[in-house]
């Protein structure tokens, strides 16, 4: 393979940095690195809930359920995701939150990638 290909298991490596499995926090060099998306496969379990609302984001997200039942609360109202292949997509300056009702996976595709976006 050339330098410029990773194969890689989404599942045994979002562990490793909170699911994230692709953005700026990714080593120079490596083609996980960007500036210009993240990608995080999140496993969450039942009961699971974003320690704190989201708010000035600047960036655009797309979340893909893959499988169980997960909610996004925005100001405007909450959405729930229940069948796999729902997604939910907002923009800049959306607050939000989620929870998963149940065992959850998704997928979550974020652009740009911008340093100094972390919750604890």
């Amino acid at each position: 393979m050339n330098r410029n290909v990773y194969v890689g298991n989404a599942g045994r490596e979002a562990p490793l940095d909170r699911g994230w499995l692709l953005g700026h926090f990714k080593p120079e060099g490596d083609p996980r690195h960007s500036h210009e998306v993240e990608i995080k496969w999140g496993t969450h379990p039942a009961g699971e809930e974003r320690a704190v609302w989201a708010t000035e984001e600047k960036r655009t997200a797309l979340l893909v359920l893959i499988s169980g039942r997960f909610r996004l609360r925005f100001p405007g109202g909450d959405v729930v995701l229940a069948e796999q292949g729902d997604y939910v997509l907002w923009g800049p300056g959306t607050d939000h939150s989620w929870l998963a009702e149940s065992d959850t996976v998704v997928l979550t595709v974020r652009w740009p990638s911008i340093p100094g976006y972390a919750v604890e």
